[in-house]
């Protein structure tokens, strides 16, 4: 009976053992059909048995062989090494299990806690706690990792690390080649060093040059001051010198302050960036902004440049402030008063234009000091208020920073201010006031008195209500010559109110005033140039049609006709030498 029991076990055991192996039920990665695939005879294309503590086969894996303890495989140069590993031969297919670490020939190394490996497409997928290590050290982990020997590229999307020694990379799916050491990061991408923060959807990190190209949008932000940072769609970031190049829909922040333009330049390091094409430095906290189509920003010295056709807007709540050159300089440094504040400066250079709708100017440069609110202009400036004008060798303008309104000008070296007479009309008739030093002040948007010191002259017209007609009559024109002069505006009205040192003044009335005598030598009211819209500084002068003014002479001209008359008859009365 004992006999038979054993015929029987022998038996049934050797039947299994004559069993067909069953194939390896694959990863749907390990199943696609490979084009050009090396022939399964060959042995080199065979995978190798180094070492194992033991071979089995039995019905534990349905027949195929399985190796145990210290196993150590090789394939094409390659070793895997694992705690289990079993063999399907006639697929030329492994899997391995337990502490499994594969070796490739370029140097990089797998370990997981289990891996697959098709011998014949030299694919294969790691799984539990997978860590890529590349020859250069960049260590990749994720939970389950495909990888092509072939190719030479790996491949996650559960969710994974990738570190460099600088940075590390978060990351949903990512795609290694290992070749070129070149990361295809898809969907949300985090990577962070010492000092900044990337954040962005499809982005691409060559871990040779350490450059992220940027597909998709992308926020790189100062770990220290998350305020100062950069956002984009498209460039390309370097990580290793903090240099970024921008191309589509981006902004830089920086010191509360923001640039944008088509294309743009930057470094996080030095904190000098450029911006080209339609370019925008705006300063929320400032209420001011700068457009032009090209620009500079240095972060470091919290200044900026910008040329091409530039203009800034100073925004006041009622009344903005325009200005435009051929460059503007915008910058702040400390109040010597309080160095924990800053003031801010704006500067326009080379045909420098201004307007506000109660002041217009015009100069080669002009220096803006927007937290007192103190302009100089430069270099043949010339202001207008109304029908009112002001030149001079430099003006000093002091704006109130509450009202937004001009309260007073300083006039230094020259200073001339012109009033037409009566702006509804075209009479060629003007207030004038001239001197060393002006000072004009304001009351509201308009020019109320002006006084003058040194070589003071002024030339006005003057009129007397007439009581019956109700309208004011002309008197004459008043020519005053003083050391110092004040003078009154007072509608169309212009009176002196003081003349003194030296004072000299005298009425002309119509009759006996010449056109000459009407205006100083340096008349130069300008109405050509004269900015009358803020687009008008867009623009070196809107070229405005000068305007042709009727000469008011009719009295002054009737009696030099009777004068001439009168003197043609003396003539006449006078004997004539006849020659013989």
């Amino acid at each position: 009976m004992r006999l038979i029991l054993f015929l029987f076990l022998f038996i049934s055991s050797f039947a299994l053992a004559q069993v067909a192996p069953k194939p390896v039920q694959r990863d749907p990665y390990l199943q696609n059909p490979v084009k050009n695939q090396p022939p399964k005879n060959q042995p080199g294309n065979k995978v190798k048995i180094i070492h194992a503590d033991e071979i089995n086969k039995d019905t534990k894996y349905d027949g195929n062989r399985y190796l145990t303890g210290n196993v150590v495989i090789e394939h094409q140069g390659s070793i895997l090494s694992a705690d289990e590993v079993v063999m399907y031969d006639a697929e030329n297919f492994v899997k391995a299990i337990g502490n499994t670490k594969l070796q490739n020939s370029d140097g990089s190394v797998i370990t997981s806690g289990e891996m697959e490996y098709d011998g014949n497409t030299q694919k294969g997928v790691g799984r539990k706690n997978v860590v890529l290590t590349d020859p250069k050290g960049t260590v990749i982990k994720t939970d389950i990792m495909y990888y092509d020997r072939v190719s030479n590229q790996a491949y996650f999307n559960t969710g994974g690390t990738i570190n460099d020694g600088k940075s590390t990379t978060y990351t949903k799916s990512a795609t290694y080649f290992l070749t070129t050491r070149v990361i295809d990061l898809t969907g949300r991408v985090k990577i962070v060093d010492k000092d900044y923060t990337l954040e962005g959807d499809n982005v691409v990190q060559n871990q040779n040059t350490n450059i992220v190209t940027i597909n998709g949008y992308t926020t790189i932000t100062n770990n220290k001051n998350p305020k100062n940072r950069i956002i984009t769609e498209k460039g390309t970031h370097n990580m290793n010198t903090k240099e970024s190049f921008l191309t589509k829909n981006s902004r830089i922040y920086y010191n509360d302050k923001i640039l944008t333009g088509d294309e743009m330049y930057y470094n996080q390091l030095t904190g000098f960036g450029k911006a080209t094409g339609n370019v925008t430095l705006d300063d929320p906290l400032e209420k001011r902004y700068v457009k032009g189509g090209y620009g500079e920003i240095f972060e470091k010295k919290d200044s900026a440049m910008m040329t091409k056709e530039p203009y800034a807007v100073k925004i006041f709540e009622k009344d903005s402030l325009y200005f435009a050159s051929e460059k503007i300089l915008t910058y702040q440094k400390p109040d010597t008063a309080d160095i924990t504040k800053k003031k801010s400066y704006l500067r326009a250079f080379k045909k420098a234009r201004i307007y506000k709708s109660n002041a217009q100017g015009r100069a080669d440069s002009i220096a803006y000091n927007e937290t007192d609110g103190i302009m100089h202009m430069y270099t043949d400036p010339i202001l207008w208020s109304g029908e009112k004008q002001v030149t001079g060798d430099k003006v000093e303008a002091y704006f109130n920073t509450e009202t937004e309104n001009i309260d007073s000008l300083k006039v230094i070296g020259n200073g001339f201010a012109i009033a037409k007479v009566d702006s509804l009309n075209l009479l060629d008739e003007f207030h004038q006031v001239k001197g060393k030093l002006m000072t004009v002040y304001y009351e509201g948007p308009d020019i109320k008195e002006i006084k003058v010191i040194g070589n003071a002259e002024a030339i006005t017209y003057a009129d007397e209500f007439n009581k019956k007609t109700k309208v004011n009559d002309r008197i004459g024109v008043t020519v005053s010559l003083c050391g110092i002069i004040g003078a009154l505006f007072d509608q169309r009205q212009v009176q002196i109110i003081s003349c003194s040192i030296g004072a000299a003044a005298k009425t002309y009335p119509m009759s006996q005033i010449s056109p000459e005598q009407k205006k100083f030598e340096d008349f130069n009211w300008n109405t050509k140039d004269r900015i009358r819209k803020w687009q008008d500084i867009l623009v070196d002068s809107p070229n405005y049609e000068e305007i042709k003014y009727e000469p008011n002479d009719a009295l002054y001209n009737k009696v030099q006709e009777v004068a001439e008359k009168e003197k043609a008859k003396e003539e006449a009365k006078k004997p004539k030498r006849v020659r013989k």
